[in-house]
This record gives structure tokens, C-alpha cells and sequence, in this order.
């Protein structure tokens, strides 16, 4: 999709995202708004300090609502409020070591979080559009070599997993049960791992590969054999707004949809590593140190073949442009660059 496409449909819109805050939710916020659209977003404070939501200053763009997905009562207020007409579900407990941590939180927010987006579109007939977001971690993993498709089983092993495996599910039976007969396309999308600048959080390895090099020291991977299928931010999020934009105008490509990378892109936590390690310079290094954490897939990978045929999609961005575009943002916020621009310098790369 290009940037003026984008500006066509989006321009005038009324948008509701929850998890504005977080990483993902601040990049599609920022493109949003640059298209056009009249942005409302509802979430927690920033889940991380430093903040890709505050340092760029996304709250002085769009209308930012500080609140709990668990709490319907105040959700149901801005979508009164607001009557959007699309709604992107981002807001979750998106860590899988957390979720071992606090499991019944990550279940609250991942499961019922979703229901009470869905019951509040129940009850808003301005909504023509939703998208839930969730994961590429939904599907029953076994270690499979080919990638796993929409129709394979959801069953999530660890509690994010499956957490958001619930999520699904919970949006298939909204959508059969209430949606049917009704305006309103319901789809969800599960992506693969995302990279990309402004990520703070822990236990993730593109923040922890970042926070070393800031350092001057050894990047610590503690499972380099793992393979994820990594792409950067915005190719995921293009998808979102090509779905949702998409099943707004035509409700017949509502669906389920994996999205990912090409499989030469789908590489070991180390090979990922590896490539940060040369493209930042400075004799960065890394060394490999099991942790003796809790259980993580090894293998994973998506078949977007599905995707590709309904909606033409491709990827944009290999991982070594995906880990170039990484950098290239982290060095800016580590120099004191203006990030608010650097942000939009990047969209209107990639929507070029």
C-alpha cells in the first residue's frame, strides 16, 4: 500500500486503537495520524520507561485516553464518545516470561480485554471494521519444519500463548454469534516477531541487543537456536490497515490471517544477533548463556500464502533492512535526534 492510498481511505476517519502506548500501538498511531485519520487511543501508560509513545511525543497528536481494557464500564464511555468507524485491537500483556509470572492478569487482559472491545462494538453500530491483533504464537506448536497455516489448531502452551489463542476464539464467536447480519467486518491477524526503533521492552532480543551496545558491552542471548520469523514493525502493521481498510469496503475478506516474513528471513536467534552485531559495528560482540527460563518454542514459522493471494502482499523489507532501519532509529535517539521526525522519516520510506 502506498502512502497516498493510505491518505485516501484513512483521511477524515474515525479510529479507535487500543495499546496506542505500546510499541506496535505508537507506530500505527503515528501513521494514522500522518494519513489523515481522527485518532482516539485507549490504554495504560506507557509499559516501558523510556517510552516510544512519550519521547516522541505522540500524546500532543491524537486523542489519548489513559485506561484498563479490563474496565468495560470506561471503554464503553470513549467508544460513546468517539463512535469510531475502526477499531485495531492491539492492547494486551504481550511478554511470554511475564505470563508465567502473573498468569490470571495476562488471562484477564488477553481474554476478557477482547471481550469487552468486542461487547462494546456490539453495542456501537458506528464500527464497520475491527481488527484484533494477536500472534503468530497461537497455533499448537510442534516444532514443525513448514510454516502453520490459518486453519491449523490454536493452542497456545505458555499463558501469553495462550492467552491469545483465547482471544481468537473469543473473536470467532462474537463474529458468528452478533456479526453476522451486521456492518461490521471482524478479522484477525497473527504476526510474527517484530524489531524495529522504539522498542524498550525486557526480554526481547532487539531492546536487550540495543541496551549492550548503548553499554559497550556483550550482547547476552540466552537461546540462539530458536528461530522466529522477524520482520520490522511496519510490515505488520501495513497489513493491519490494508485489512481493515479492505473488509470496510468489501466485508468479504474478513477472515484469520497469518503475517510474516519470507522464510529466508526466518532466522536463529543468533543469525539475528549475529547481524546486529555487524551492521551496528564498534566490535560488538555477543556471547550465548542459557538462563534455565521457562519453556519457549524453538521452532516457528508462518505460511502467508493466504494473505499474499487475497490482498497481493509482500514484504517490503528483509531482516537486514528490517535490523538496518532498527539502528539507524536507535542511534538517532541515542544522539538526541528529533524522534517524532525520524518516526515519520521511516513511515514514508517504507509506504513509498
Amino acid at each position: 500500500m502506498r502512502f497516498e492510498e493510505l491518505c485516501g481511505f484513512y483521511k477524515g476517519k474515525r479510529v479507535l486503537v487500543t495499546g496506542h502506548t505500546g510499541f506496535k500501538g505508537s507506530w500505527l498511531v503515528r501513521i494514522l495520524t500522518l494519513a489523515g485519520a481522527e485518532v482516539t487511543g485507549y490504554s495504560l501508560n506507557p509499559p516501558t520507561d523510556p517510552s516510544l509513545f512519550e519521547i516522541a511525543g505522540l500524546e500532543d497528536t491524537m486523542d489519548s485516553v489513559i485506561g484498563d481494557i479490563r474496565d468495560r464500564a470506561h471503554l464503553m464511555e470513549v467508544f460513546a464518545r468517539v463512535r469510531p468507524e475502526l477499531v485495531f485491537h492491539l492492547a494486551a500483556q504481550p511478554i511470554v516470561r511475564d505470563s508465567y509470572k502473573d498468569p490470571v492478569y495476562t488471562y484477564e487482559t488477553n481474554v476478557m480485554g477482547t471481550v469487552n472491545v468486542l461487547e462494546c462494538i456490539r453495542q456501537t453500530d458506528s464500527v464497520r471494521s475491527f481488527l484484533n491483533v494477536t500472534t503468530d504464537k497461537v497455533y499448537e506448536n510442534k516444532e514443525w519444519e513448514y510454516g502453520y497455516r490459518e486453519c491449523d489448531p490454536l493452542d497456545g502452551y505458555d499463558p501469553y500463548s495462550n492467552s491469545k489463542s483465547c482471544s481468537e476464539l473469543v473473536t470467532h464467536s462474537y463474529q458468528k454469534s452478533f456479526f453476522s447480519d451486521r456492518a461490521c467486518a471482524i478479522s484477525t491477524s497473527r504476526a510474527g516477531n517484530v524489531i524495529g526503533g522504539g522498542d524498550f521492552a525486557n526480554d526481547r532480543i532487539i531492546p536487550d541487543c540495543v541496551r549492550a551496545a548503548a553499554a559497550g558491552r556483550d550482547i547476552i542471548v540466552r537461546n540462539p537456536h530458536s528461530t522466529r520469523p522477524y520482520q520490522l514493525v511496519l510490515e505488520p502493521l501495513a497489513v493491519y490497515l490494508t485489512i481493515a481498510m479492505k473488509q470496510y469496503e468489501d466485508p468479504g475478506v474478513q477472515g484469520y490471517y497469518n503475517v510474516g516474513p519470507d522464510d529466508k528471513d526466518c532466522v536463529t536467534t543468533g543469525e539475528l544477533v549475529e547481524l546486529f552485531c555487524r551492521t551496528w559495528g564498534d566490535g560488538l560482540s555477543w556471547r550465548d548463556q542459557w538462563d534455565g527460563g521457562p519453556h519457549e518454542a524453538n521452532f516457528l514459522k508462518l505460511d502467508c500464502s493466504r494473505i499474499r493471494k487475497v490482498f497481493g502482499w509482500k514484504p517490503r523489507y528483509g531482516v537486514e533492512e528490517a535490523v538496518q532501519k532498527t539502528i539507524e532509529w536507535s542511534r538517532a535517539y541515542l544522539e538526541g535526534a528529533d524522534m517524532l521526525e525520524v518516526m515519520d522519516q521511516q513511515i514514508r520510506e517504507f509506504f513509498s
